[in-house]
């Protein structure tokens, strides 16, 4: 019995999966295309600007001018790992690899995290030290520099916004185009005040801003990739209150063994192990939680096992939650997780 597994796949079911997933297969690779035209527009804008602003910022001896810059490369490095990510999770699963490699977004996602973390280190140590002993800054070349610099982001983060940002992937490196759009405007106030008062503190306030900017941009997705990392249920979906209602459901006595994950952002899947009552219809049972699953939770990967409570045990006559605690230890010994129950007797 613990080796038993009760896949039970209607024909009508299975057709109907595959005509769906060939119909979503073929739009999403259309909208794949777009959102990599958008990418790259906005890739060869930033590159452009950033090489010039690379030399102005030199000549100005301005670090706010140099840490936007830094944080351009950051723009541009970011887009690039999202179109190769975009690149490998299209490509069909096989081999070793029975998702495909659809998590590669999530790994661009950590990689910019990271990126715009160690930047804002060592921008944030070089402002402090200009704080310190504040070198001359031609606050002219700041201000128009930034002033054109506001113009490009903003041209590249709309090019972003028409792409895909669902995908945890594009909206990190649009999260980067963004940050960056913040940070030209607080250098194009410094480059004023400096050119009107002389105030040449005014470049490392600006670069302290930028840096608290990366900062917040990183630990974000730090913290979002990092749940599809550690297969955490996808945000909004709670697993607790997903089983009371699953549980719920005519002829269900218990699930275990439920997990929920995220293969990658936006394709939340599940798996659970459900006892059905004995007579049951597993095959009505199990269409009618798919369906729940899909309709209030949006979860079309779900894999559930399904067996009768007291199924080919000797002791038929015990009372269906006896029978179920049984079942249950001789089923799952190391049962991950709570067990929830239909009736009084709910976890």
């Amino acid at each position: 019995m613990a080796g038993h597994h009760d896949h039970q796949h209607a024909p009508h079911d299975h057709a109907h999966d595959h005509a769906d997933h060939h119909g979503h297969g073929h739009s999403h690779g259309v909208a794949a295309d777009a959102d990599r035209r958008w990418l790259t527009s906005a890739l060869a804008l930033i590159v452009v600007f950033m090489a010039g602003e690379v030399a102005i910022g030199l000549a100005a001896h301005s670090l706010a001018l140099l840490s936007d810059a830094a944080h351009m490369l950051t723009d541009a490095a970011s887009i690039v790992l999202a179109l190769v990510a975009m690149r490998l999770a299209a490509r069909p699963a096989r081999g070793g690899y029975t998702y495909g490699l659809k998590r590669a977004e999530i790994l661009s996602a950590q990689a910019n995290g990271i990126t715009l973390l160690v930047l804002s280190l060592w921008l944030g140590y070089e402002a402090a030290r200009r704080l310190i002993e504040p070198p001359p800054v031609q606050g002219g070349l700041v201000l128009v520099t930034a002033l054109v610099g506001i113009v490009v982001n903003v041209a590249a983060a709309w090019c972003m916004s028409k792409a895909n940002r669902s995908s945890l992937n594009v909206e990190g490196a649009f999260q980067h185009v963004l940050t960056d759009l913040y940070a030209f405007i607080a250098t194009a106030v410094a480059g004023a005040v400096m050119l009107t008062t002389g105030f040449l503190r005014a470049d490392a306030i600006a670069s302290l801003i930028v840096v608290a900017l990366m900062l917040r941009a990183g630990t974000g997705l730090i913290r979002d990739s990092a749940r599809i990392f550690l297969e955490a249920a996808p945000a909004g979906v709670d697993p607790d209150s997903l089983a009371d209602r699953l549980v719920a459901t005519p002829q269900v006595e218990e699930i275990h063994d439920l997990h929920v994950w995220e293969i990658t952002s936006g394709q939340p899947a599940l798996s659970a192990h459900i006892l059905v009552a004995p007579g049951g219809d597993c095959h009505a049972v199990r269409r009618d939680l798919q369906r729940r699953l899909r309709d209030e939770y949006r979860i079309t990967h779900a894999t559930l096992q399904v067996d009768h409570v007291g199924e080919d045990d000797d002791q038929q006559l015990l009372q269906i939650s006896d029978a179920a605690e049984a079942l249950a230890a001789e089923h799952c010994a190391d049962s991950h997780g709570p067990v929830h129950r239909s009736g009084p007797h709910s976890h």
